[in-house]
């Protein structure tokens, strides 16, 4: 069988071989009519000009369409978008508020002393001025929306065959649920919306997000964020995991020492919530301008602070060392907010965590 192939030259032309046609998706005529369509849904004072993206989606569609791809896989590109653009509408107003996000167990039955201590910590952290993000389901999912309180939660759902249906603290708040049909675009809204994540007791799916919520913060491609697993008291859950990646990861070489500074193991309410606001008491955000890594602090660091860590985390620092000042200009968030900028070294995301953890004690 010969496979359909389909090449794109550098001015936007889509070859069919197997329809022996063209279709430029840069043509004038295709974008003046794309540029037509955009315009009907024009939002009059709009604080952000998206319709260049906006015009790179609809030559998406186009091609998607002319290449002939499966419809099965037509399918998954518009529901992922679909639901997407409708839990980026949900959080939207919401993104100047701390969020945490929390996993575990849908089997965790409400009389259960991990049910219990997973709706004192999402109490806690409501009180601490945090909203709660969760699968929206029941057991630790319920404990989580419960404990938050009206209003101050999320749920965001799996559509399951068995066991995973809203739960009634999240049901009645509909301006605050999101119905997904796919793991990764629910995943992506865990992470995405999230400034932590904590971890109880579970099953496959619980470990399979942790996995790849360590796997995210240790390649840099999700933010830095406290990571915390807890269980209660006497319970070995998570201490017997962190055993394993000592002994099965650590010592063999594939992971580094500075990777166990990623997550926080613990029994105790109060400690998971002091891990996550003491990683925010100086830490506020970071972002790249070109190859420097940019800091955003709440307070300045002082003179001895700069020399601790210049001393301390020289091999994080490609060139150029450390240097303290104020938003550059190609920032346009935070512009009050006081900067550490440096060149970093893409690979060592254990020990920004742990730089991070010494700038959170200025």
């Amino acid at each position: 069988m010969t496979k359909e192939k389909s090449s794109k030259n550098t001015s936007g032309v889509l070859r069919n071989p197997a329809k022996g046609k063209e279709f430029d998706a840069w043509d004038p005529k295709v974008l003046r009519r794309i540029d037509e369509l955009v315009a009907l849904a024009d939002v009059p004072g709009a604080v952000q000009d998206n319709r260049d993206l906006v015009r790179e989606i609809i030559v998406t569609a186009l091609k998607t369409h002319h290449s002939q791809i499966d419809r099965g896989d037509v399918k998954i590109l518009s529901r992922s978008l679909r639901e997407m653009r409708y839990g980026f509408r949900v959080f939207k107003e919401y993104r100047h508020l701390r969020k945490v996000t929390m996993f575990g167990s849908a089997r965790t039955p409400e009389g259960h002393a991990e049910y219990q201590q997973a709706r004192q910590f999402a109490r806690r952290m409501s009180k601490n001025g945090y909203m709660v993000i969760t699968g929206g389901g029941p057991g630790i999912m319920e404990a989580g929306n419960e404990g938050a309180g009206p209003g101050k939660s999320f749920g965001i759902n799996i559509r399951l065959p068995f066991e995973q249906g809203a739960n009634k603290y999240i049901a009645t708040q509909p301006d605050l649920y999101i119905d997904c049909r796919f793991f990764f675009t629910r995943k992506l809204f865990f992470l995405k919306e999230t400034s932590a994540a904590v971890f109880f007791p579970g099953g496959f799916g619980t470990l399979d997000e942790a996995m790849e919520v360590l796997t995210l913060v240790q390649t840099g491609k999700s933010d830095p964020m406290p990571i915390v697993f807890i269980s209660p008291s006497g319970s070995r859950y998570w201490s017997d995991l962190k055993h394993y990646m000592e002994k099965h990861l650590l010592k063999t070489g594939k992971i580094l020492p500075a990777d166990l500074s990623l997550f926080y193991v613990t029994n105790s309410v109060s400690a998971a919530a002091a891990e996550i606001l003491r990683f925010y008491k100086n830490y506020h955000s970071k972002r790249y301008v070109g190859d420097d890594l940019v800091i955003r602090l709440q307070r300045p660091l002082p003179p001895a602070g700069l020399k601790k860590i210049t001393e301390r985390f020289a091999d994080i620092c490609q060139k150029g060392g450390f240097h303290l000042g104020g938003a550059l200009p190609e920032e346009n968030e935070y512009p009050d907010l006081p900067r550490l900028v440096f060149r970093f070294k893409r690979m060592r995301f254990g020990r920004l965590r742990q730089l991070i953890d010494v700038l959170n004690t200025y």
